[in-house]
């Protein structure tokens, strides 16, 4: 709801404009809160529907478009806890997160840390942290921003050290094919944001992985350039395979794919599949 007012503040509505949808049937919680407002779009109980970017599958659901990709927010993981850098989280801490993609690449820069699965919402596992469940947590900075909680994070990883999942810090507008809203939708977009998570979406559906595999995308520009991060990796943090690429733009799905397809020529497919180091 909170995403959902951000978006339709940025349209010029009221929170009279938002509509409340029920969690739909499905195994994760994602998928149920992804589903149910998808359902509310298609069947016409409300017009646009706003999700989180790194929640949506890499196939748009039939029916669906993005009808826009407003500015996108902090894509960084950030840490809450004691320690202002990633080398003074305290040795042997109990981190919080049900992650993959932050259990792998944490295990990586930190063997010595304990991984303590946690999930819920922001305001539930700071609650859980605070009650002494864990010593720290890993949580997204734009999370955080959005409910006034920025505040809170000891420091941000670099998107070097912890590449963010793809889409983290982008929210979709999400629309009927040829329905009402798009053009209003539409006017709140930013085809940069917009650039770079097409970016990050083809090269997850290019290296087949899913919302909940450990992996992640992250797309910037800068200097004219597109910059793109990668990483794959056991959740142990045993083995894993990062690579970067650099190019133009308007070639923003073309880089995720030519990305993805290097991380798995250097054995990333085998490294999801659980096969190697095992």
């Amino acid at each position: 709801m909170a995403q959902a007012g951000i978006v339709a503040s940025a349209m010029g509505l009221g929170p009279e404009a938002l509509v409340e949808v029920a969690n739909q049937s499905g195994p994760r919680d994602k998928e149920r809160f992804v589903h149910g407002v998808e359902q509310a779009v298609l069947t016409g109980g409300a017009d646009l529907g706003v999700h989180s970017a790194k929640d949506l599958p890499g196939a748009m659901t039939p029916g669906l478009v993005i009808a826009a990709v407003p500015p996108r927010a902090d894509a960084r993981d950030a840490w809450l806890g004691p320690g202002g850098s990633i080398e003074e989280i305290p040795e042997g801490a109990r981190i919080g997160t049900s992650s993959l993609r932050r259990r792998a690449q944490l295990a990586a820069l930190r063997p010595d840390l304990r991984m303590v699965e946690m999930s819920g919402n922001v305001d539930t596992r700071i609650a859980k942290l605070e009650a002494g469940e864990a010593d720290g947590l890993v949580l997204a900075m734009a999370g955080l921003e959005r409910l006034g909680r920025a505040g809170e994070a000891a420091f941000a990883f670099s998107p070097e050290q912890m590449v963010p999942a793809a889409g983290q810090g982008c929210l979709v507008v999400q629309a009927r094919s040829n329905g009402p809203g798009l053009g209003e939708a539409a006017a709140i977009g930013d085809e940069e944001s917009l650039a770079r998570l097409e970016c990050e979406r083809a090269a997850v559906v290019e290296i087949g992985a899913d919302c909940d595999s450990p992996v992640g995308f992250h797309a910037s520009v800068a200097g004219g350039a597109m910059v793109v991060e990668g990483f794959a990796g056991r959740a142990d943090g045993s083995v894993w395979v990062r690579d970067r690429i650099e190019g133009d733009p308007s070639r923003a799905r073309d880089l995720g794919r030519e990305l993805a397809r290097r991380m798995l020529a250097a054995g990333a497919a085998d490294i999801l599949a659980g096969t190697v180091g095992a």
